[in-house]
């Protein structure tokens, strides 16, 4: 050991004092003991510099325990900082708007059939044939459904007008005639018997008006329960004024009850058949006329039958071209059976509106007693067939369903072809 080191002012190791653990650039303690160090250079990095012999060294902080300084980094104290709670109620929420986006896209893809591009360079053969699929199967579906209404709503009251309206109308033509023809039988000195055939008339007739939708309801049935009732009363009237002797009070008064019950302005027998006419020419112009409504649906259903043309034909065109195929028999019969259908619908329904509009014209006036039976044979040929032309609505449905059918043979070979699956 050199002696000089060992007296030197200001070292460290001649102290007594423990050694620093950062003196010495953490030099190990005890290491100092055995190193050369220059008087007054203050070894030990306790003492400031410059201070001489004798100068006691300042000792140094003890490090707290719970963090020495030896392990003190600005890295360490970041990496022991726990990092905020990251909230997670953004990320749901957007989760959720994503996935009800993606699904209301592939919604309105699948419907409308136009959803994201193919890549570029890609095909769009699948694509195409799935919009021309959609397109053919509504259009049909939606000719379908105009044709059918608009069918029924002219030929729904073709058959109740041949069958109950029309004769209802002439029955009630009928016991007005034979009323009439009874009265004047009626001013006769002696009972005959064509006043008890004309009264049996008018009774039967009222019963055959009884048929009829209209009058065949409560109300009506009433109404024709009254006036029977009335015309009984009015036949006993006239055989009771009938024996009585002729110029007698008693007689002039049975015949001017009957008279009265039989005209009497508002409550007599004829003013009561007249509105119960009047009401039933009523229902004929209802059921024979054609309104705005009828002409809407008809024209609403022509532009769908040109629109579904036009879609088979460019369909037609499309897969000629793609395909180089010339001819798709398929959607050929498709066409034709589209036109076929309308075309006969649509002659069916000239020739059913055109006889209502005959009958209307025929039974919009009184009618005499001779032409009541011409009137009724007229009116049975305007109407002939209605019944027919009425059932092969159901012919409307199945024809559509053909057609759709049709549609969908056509491109389902292609569609399979490329594999394409709506998404």
């Amino acid at each position: 050991m050199n002696p000089g080191n060992a007296g030197t002012p200001g070292a460290g190791a001649g102290r007594g004092l423990p050694p620093d653990p950062g003196a010495g650039g953490g030099t190990p303690a005890g290491s100092g003991a055995g190193r050369s160090v220059p008087a007054g250079s203050g070894a030990g990095r306790g003492t400031a510099p410059g201070t001489g012999a004798g100068t006691p060294a300042r000792p140094p902080s003890a490090p707290s325990p719970a963090s020495p300084q030896s392990s003190y980094s600005p890295r360490s104290r970041r990496s022991s900082a726990s990092p905020p709670p990251r909230s997670t109620d953004r990320r749901t929420a957007g989760r959720w708007a994503r996935a009800l986006g993606r699904f209301v896209s592939r919604w309105v893809s699948w419907v409308t059939g136009v959803g994201s591009g193919p890549p570029d360079g890609g095909s769009t053969t699948a694509r195409d044939l799935a919009v021309r699929h959609r397109l053919l199967l509504a259009l049909s579906a939606l000719l379908t459904l105009s044709l059918f209404v608009s069918y029924q709503g002219v030929h729904d009251d073709a058959d109740p007008l041949r069958t109950s309206t029309a004769p209802a109308v002439l029955s009630l033509d009928t016991a007005l005639y034979a009323l009439g023809q009874a009265q004047r039988d009626a001013a006769q000195p002696a009972p005959t018997s064509d006043f008890q055939k004309q009264i049996s008339v008018a009774v039967q007739s009222l019963a055959a008006a009884a048929a009829d939708d209209d009058l065949g309801r409560p109300a009506g049935r009433q109404a024709l329960q009254t006036v029977a009732g009335l015309i009984t009363v009015y036949a006993v009237k006239v055989q009771q004024s009938q024996l009585q002797p002729d110029g007698s009070v008693l007689r002039e008064a049975y015949f001017s009850y009957a008279t009265s019950v039989l005209t009497e302005e508002g409550a007599g027998i004829q003013d009561r058949l007249r509105a119960l006419q009047r009401q039933q020419r009523a229902a004929v112009h209802r059921q024979t006329a054609f309104g705005p409504l009828l002409w809407l649906a008809w024209s609403v259903t022509l532009l769908l039958a040109l629109a579904l043309i036009a879609a088979l034909l460019e369909t037609q065109r499309f897969l000629r071209h793609r395909f180089r195929r010339r001819y798709n028999r398929q959607l050929i019969a498709a066409g034709l059976l589209s036109l076929a259908g309308v075309a006969v619908t649509v002659l069916f329904t000239v020739w059913t509106q055109a006889g209502m509009s005959d009958t209307r014209t025929l039974l919009d006036r009184p009618l005499p007693g001779r032409l009541i039976p011409d009137a009724g044979r007229h009116t049975a040929s305007y109407l002939a067939g209605t019944g027919f032309r009425a059932a092969a609505a159901v012919w409307i449905l199945i024809g559509g369903v053909l057609v759709m059918a049709l549609a969908e043979t056509g491109l389902r070979r292609h569609i399979n072809d490329y594999r394409f699956r709506p998404r």
